[in-house]
């Protein structure tokens, strides 16, 4: 964990479809109305769950995906981590289609825009991908670590 970092929670789900509302919840609730950037994280780990349920060997029987929310300084950091597959999380290179039309293949598009940073690893125990995002509350008031403080 990085410096100054500090855990704010963790979730193990079943790698199934039904499940990924509760990374959902799970995130909304953990970093709460004090973390400016709750939204955006709560849209960006149900992307990277979902992609963990389509694309890894965690949809497989007994397979499970874990999500842990980190405070960092400055914001917060995401990880989701799975079985692993076949391939490794990567931004599509282009659509042949108009991308309002397409019906998948923009999540990381949607993680690449607004995460300050993501990536993946991978290792024969399975894959971790993180994305970490500014809270701009934190100029205004405490940190997501805090999430007692108020405005």
């Amino acid at each position: 964990m990085k410096s100054g970092a500090t855990l704010l929670g963790s979730l193990t789900i079943p790698g199934r479809p039904e499940h990924v509302a509760e990374a959902r919840r799970f995130t909304a609730r953990t970093l709460g109305n004090s973390c400016g950037c709750a939204d955006i994280a709560v849209l960006l780990t149900s992307e990277l769950v979902t992609n963990s349920v389509q694309h890894s060997d965690s949809s497989r029987g007994g397979g499970t995906i874990t999500v842990t929310l980190i405070a960092i300084p400055g914001g917060i950091r995401a990880e989701v981590t799975d079985a692993g597959g076949a391939t490794v999380p990567a931004l599509s290179p282009g659509q042949t289609e108009r991308p309002e039309l397409a019906e998948s293949g923009r999540g990381l598009q949607l993680v690449d825009m607004l995460s300050v940073r993501w990536s993946c690893s991978r290792d024969e125990a399975g894959a971790v991908t993180w994305f970490e995002l500014a809270d701009p509350a934190l100029y205004r008031r405490g940190s997501c670590a805090d999430p007692d403080r108020g405005p």
